[in-house]
């Protein structure tokens, strides 16, 4: 039995490794509110939406639609989907609650274990079956068809009393019938477990019944070295059968397993999906496209994190930038630049996974991987000056880069002046975008983003976070060519009304505003 709700041809593997960034990932992106609200309390489903996010690369364009139809079918039939998650968690505890003995050296052991973990499997595998059959016309996704029709098919009911006729024949109530013959040196060999002919006599049978024919021998109450060698023959003639209901019953708890797993990423969708219906934070299903496809269109597009820690809808954006290889996002500080790359990145993650995103509406190639370079905070304990460890971070993503990969720059070479930050920026978006890597940056560079702009390179699109004549954020982004100034004196006024005046307007103090926020 296989679930197949994430892959078409295998199973969901927990045990696959995790790209090497995770880390930087989950801190640039600030996962972790994403994954709190996927798992909603339940650890099992923060790894299993955590692994689902970040392996998401290695999926393909069929996978991930593969995927977004069951996903669509979850979000129509949600108290469905969490039954099924039910009886396989149910199906799990119950078996691991209880000592099986699946673990002794003991034939009898093992066999009375396997008995009992079979029939509680049997047990959820029938109320897995009576949902199956009750709700299976309402799902319309490949998987979940397959996934009723294989129920439906493997566990009839012919199936499953025949399953429980056996376990009850396995009790052996009336004994072990077993057969044997001799072997050199009159050795007793070949022990064969026999099937016992019609039903075990009662207790008044038994007292009225002649002595067998045949040779009968009586092990006395007190002879202990006789019970023993019935007990080891015994062990004997049904080792082979009590290893064969291990095994299937170890079959049967994979696949609940994986099917919790399975089930456990698409319950976790379901809880972050009606945690921002509830903040009228709108959700679709993306497009994807081949990786070789250059930039995206949104609409709508936000921060999903920020919805969650703000505890409401927040302003997402509009942005057309089919056939860019870059965009360079300049603008007002405070302005929404770091919270729309945010965005693009988890939107990214979301759709690769085969998940829904954050927006009204996205059409964006698949990325080979993704990285983030972000601006670190002063860190004490650091050896070497920030320009050293963004270089160093740099480096490392250099290392691991392939052709159509995404990297998201958030301020970055911002920790030395402006001409050497501008020209570092400059030679390693040069040298990125010949190898045809996908590139956002976020920058207050203004020499580097001013010296792109003029260029007029086909493959770029500049962004500015809008800012109204009055100074207001409105935290939309707009098409427009860098600007000298981010507007820093307007947090200037802000944060110190009536204690000081701002730098002046020439080079200096757009130097200054620009190092602001």
């Amino acid at each position: 039995m296989k679930a197949r709700l994430m892959h078409r041809d295998r199973d969901f593997d927990l045990r696959e490794e995790l790209p090497w960034n995770a880390e930087d990932l989950t801190r640039d992106l600030e996962l972790d509110t994403l994954l709190a609200a996927m798992a909603g309390g339940d650890p099992f489903l923060r790894d299993v939406a955590r692994r689902a996010l970040l392996g998401g690369f290695r999926n393909d364009l069929d996978t991930i639609r593969y995927r977004q139809e069951i996903a669509r079918d979850c979000l129509a039939n949600p108290g469905v989907v969490r039954e099924l998650y039910a009886l396989a968690v149910e199906a799990i505890e119950r078996k691991q609650r209880g000592y099986f003995g699946l673990f002794s050296r003991f034939p009898a052991s093992v066999l009375s274990g396997a008995v009992e973990a079979m029939r509680i499997f049997v047990d959820v595998l029938g109320h897995l079956r009576g949902v199956a059959r009750r709700h299976a016309a309402r799902f319309r996704s490949e998987g979940f068809r397959a996934f009723f029709a294989m129920l439906e098919r493997e566990l009839g009911e012919e199936y499953l009393a025949g399953i429980e006729r056996h376990l009850g024949a396995l009790r052996f109530r009336g004994g072990v019938l077993l057969g044997a013959g001799l072997g050199p040196g009159g050795e007793i060999a070949g022990w064969t477990l026999r099937q016992a002919q019609g039903k075990p006599p009662g207790w008044l049978a038994r007292l009225l019944r002649r002595a067998p024919r045949g040779h009968t021998v009586v092990v006395a109450e007190r002879d202990q070295a006789g019970a023993r060698y019935l007990s080891e023959m015994r062990d004997r003639g049904i080792n082979l059968v009590a290893n064969a209901l291990a095994q299937s019953a170890d079959h049967i708890l994979g696949f609940f397993e994986v099917l919790r797993t399975e089930l456990g990423f698409h319950v976790a969708c379901l809880n972050l999906h009606e945690r921002l219906r509830t903040l009228a934070a709108p959700t679709c299903f993306p497009t994807p496209g081949p990786a070789a496809e250059r930039g995206f269109r949104c609409t709508g597009l936000y921060d999903p994190s920020l919805a969650l820690t703000a505890g409401r809808a927040p302003v997402g954006n509009d942005v057309a930038a089919p056939g860019k290889g870059l965009v360079v996002i300049t603008g007002a500080n405070h302005g929404g630049k770091s919270t729309f790359l945010r965005g693009v990145g988890l939107a990214q993650l979301m759709m690769q996974a085969g998940a829904f995103v954050g927006a009204g509406s996205l059409e964006a190639g698949l990325a080979t991987a993704l990285y983030t370079h972000h601006r670190r905070e002063e860190d004490a304990t650091m050896k070497s000056g920030k320009l050293d460890e963004e270089l160093a971070r740099l480096s490392a993503i250099a290392d691991h880069l392939a052709p159509d990969a995404l990297v998201l720059f958030n301020e970055s070479f911002a920790a030395t002046n402006e001409r050497e930050g501008s020209e570092i920026a400059r030679q390693v978006v040069s040298a990125l975008l010949e190898k045809r890597i996908k590139i956002l940056f976020v920058t207050h560079l203004y020499e580097f983003a001013h010296g792109l702009a003029a260029k007029g390179l086909a493959e770029a699109l500049f962004l500015r976070a809008e800012r109204r004549a009055d100074g207001v954020r409105t935290f939309r982004l707009v098409e427009g060519e860098p600007l000298e100034t981010s507007y820093g004196e307007d947090l200037f006024r802000e944060v110190f009304a009536g204690e000081a005046e701002p730098a002046p307007r020439g080079e200096e103090g757009h130097r200054a505003a620009r190092s602001v926020g």
